[in-house]
């Protein structure tokens, strides 16, 4: 049963504005709380996920009303306690969101009465030679138009400095963590080591470190692979490096990635699931692993991700196959029960076909 929602609303947006009413009418009649989270204006400054959590009375659904980058935003808070996040969808195909708008009510129905089933995605989360800070300015430049930034992520209370593992930050990114250079004529110039060791140094506009779910984001617009959300890795993109080696490399959860700015590197902005949070001098590095805390989605039904991945592109058939018509459905009869050998697969859902 639901005890509490945290509510994220995308405020540009009418129809999520008139669906936020649907929900705290839901609220109410159920006797639950209810609470809107991150919200700010332009003259006010924005929480950290934790503080934002205790603000909002730490709510175990979090309901985000708005596209994927508005259910980022309330991703980064349900993850610090484990709440459950239901996405919902104002009319564009997204990976994140669930539902559309008019089926909120039925959709919070099924999540208080048990009838939904929880999706857990990887998360990153990271440490750091320092503490993270903005320098003066250089937030206004680069969050010109956007609203307020997020402070830099506090220090977790398991850090201990001065023994070489660096400050634990409270980081959650569903994403991606992002380091880029600042300087438009000046790239940056990281060592990248996986698993302790350094596997090269890169002199690039940027490098992504992402999960499998951000895999179709910024990782993706870097030439670097789509992975199943359902796949446990992390996915190292490097964007317009100057050297011959300019591929992704695909590491194992527990297989941390640690970007260290090098000497005659200039400052390297962090941009955390796209919010900057922090900047890198020279000499300083980061270290982004898989997080033992995943996010919890709520889903009403099977995930068809491909099905997804094929609308959101637009993929489209090579012209030579078009004589050869529309493909029919693959492994999936409708007239009879799934073979003992194939029971162990994730198979599409029932009512849409194979593609």
């Amino acid at each position: 049963m639901v005890e509490r929602i945290g509510l994220v609303v995308h405020q540009g947006r009418e129809m999520a504005v008139r669906t936020a009413g649907t929900v705290r009418a839901w609220a109410d009649k159920h006797g639950i709380g209810c609470t809107d989270i991150d919200v700010w204006k332009d003259h006010e400054g924005r929480r950290g996920g934790m503080a934002e959590l205790h603000h909002a009375g730490e709510p175990d659904l979090v309901v985000t009303l708005g596209g994927d980058g508005t259910f980022l935003r309330g991703a980064r808070i349900a993850a610090k306690n484990n709440a459950a996040v239901l996405g919902v969808d104002l009319g564009k195909v997204g990976f994140l969101t669930e539902v559309a708008c008019k089926d909120v009510e039925a959709a919070l129905e099924a999540v208080h009465h048990g009838g939904a089933t929880i999706e857990e995605r990887m998360t990153l989360t990271m440490r750091a030679s320092r503490a993270l800070e903005i320098p003066e300015g250089i937030e206004s430049l680069l969050r010109y138009g956007h609203g307020p930034t997020l402070p830099p992520p506090a220090v977790r209370p398991e850090s201990t400095e001065g023994n070489g593992w660096g400050l634990a930050l409270d980081v959650t990114a569903l994403n991606d963590v992002v380091l880029e250079k600042l300087a438009r004529d000046h790239q940056v110039a990281l060592g990248v080591y996986v698993a302790g060791r350094l596997l090269a140094s890169y002199s690039a506009d940027a490098v992504i470190v992402a999960t499998p779910t951000g895999s179709t984001a910024y990782s993706f617009a870097a030439g670097g692979p789509i992975l199943s959300p359902n796949t446990n890795a992390i996915v190292f993109t490097p964007v317009a490096p100057h050297m011959t080696f300019n591929r992704s490399v695909i590491a194992a959860p527990d297989e941390p990635i640690a970007l260290r700015v090098l000497p005659h590197s200039g400052q390297a902005a962090v941009s955390i699931d796209g919010q900057l949070r922090g900047v890198l001098d020279p000499g300083d590095w980061i270290g982004v692993y898989g997080s033992a805390r995943p996010l919890r989605l709520v889903r009403l039904r099977p995930t068809d991700f491909y099905g997804r991945l094929r609308d959101r592109f637009r993929l489209t058939d090579a012209p030579a196959t078009g004589i050869d018509g529309e493909s029919d459905a693959f492994f999936l009869p409708s007239d009879s029960p799934v073979p003992p050998d194939l029971a162990h697969l994730r198979l599409p859902p029932a009512e849409s076909p194979a593609r």
